[in-house]
């Protein structure tokens, strides 16, 4: 991804995304922005009678009134604004009734573009109630504990099955398996790519080499070699280093991501880059 020195430093931007992007062999490096969470509890005095604790949040839900007009702003993607409105169809309905304004890419979309949403409800946050009751909490729990074993005594010892644990997702350790958990990743991040736009652009950055590293580029000369299967420097790594990846930019998975989350920042999608970025 050989590249202007500008596309290879992170802009000052206010996002908070936690990830970072990627500069490859003989190209341009990745370069751009970085992400929090609260909670409150309360405790009842053991032994006194507890209070009722709710934390409620405003709960809309529209009923479907036509399509209503959505403006997209920075971090969007037709699947994001598809699910937040409960569309029908999913964002492909949502291309469909809006590819004259989108065009032919429905991956680009940018800030400011006026999309119409056949909303099935508005989007809504649920009310949520707490209560600080450990006595009769406590108390609940035995019941359930204790009715539940003799149900289980009450069955045929053949009929008594342990629950199966979730299966974890196993990927490979080579560039397919790779790309397969960057993608997963990614899609729980909202940030979009296809596995062949990733190995594209591997291939051309790296050959495939998690270890590679350009040392003859301007990025290199200024202190800032590309690195890794995209070629990310380090500034545009930890720019848009994606939470849950390891913080080090030969990790394929964690450079994969970075570069895609940048990619995505700057072009749209992974998928619409085809040389230096």
């Amino acid at each position: 991804m050989r590249g202007h020195g500008k596309h290879r430093r992170p802009k000052n931007t206010p996002l908070a995304r936690g990830l970072a992007a990627a500069g490859l062999t003989g190209s341009a490096a990745l370069a751009l922005p970085l992400v929090g969470a609260t909670g409150a509890g309360a405790v009842t005095p053991q032994g006194t009678p507890s209070v009722a604790v709710e934390k409620a949040v405003t709960v809309q839900v529209a009923a479907k009134a036509g399509p209503v007009k959505y403006s997209v702003v920075r971090g969007d993607s037709l699947s994001k604004i598809a699910h937040a409105y409960s569309v029908q169809g999913g964002w492909k309905k949502l291309y469909r009734d809006n590819r004259a304004a989108v065009g032919d890419n429905p991956s680009l979309i940018r800030p400011g573009l006026k999309l119409s949403v056949d909303a099935k409800s508005a989007p809504r946050t649920e009310a949520k109630r707490k209560q600080a009751k450990p006595a009769q909490a406590e108390r609940t729990a035995a019941t359930k504990r204790s009715s539940s074993q003799g149900a289980a005594a009450a069955r045929p010892a053949a009929a008594v099955k342990a629950a199966a644990p979730a299966k974890a997702a196993t990927y490979g350790d080579n560039l397919d398996g790779w790309i397969r958990e960057s993608l997963d990743v990614m899609a729980r991040n909202g940030i979009p790519g296809s596995y062949d736009g990733i190995y594209r652009n591997i291939m051309r950055e790296s050959s495939g080499n998690p270890q590679a590293i350009n040392n003859w580029d301007s990025n290199a000369a200024a202190g800032t070699p590309s690195k890794g299967l995209l070629q990310v420097i380090d500034p545009t790594f930890r720019a848009y280093h994606v939470a849950g990846t390891p913080f080090d930019p030969y990790d394929p998975v964690a450079n994969i991501t970075a570069a895609c989350n940048y990619a995505a920042d700057r072009y749209g999608s992974i998928d619409n880059v085809f040389g230096a970025y």
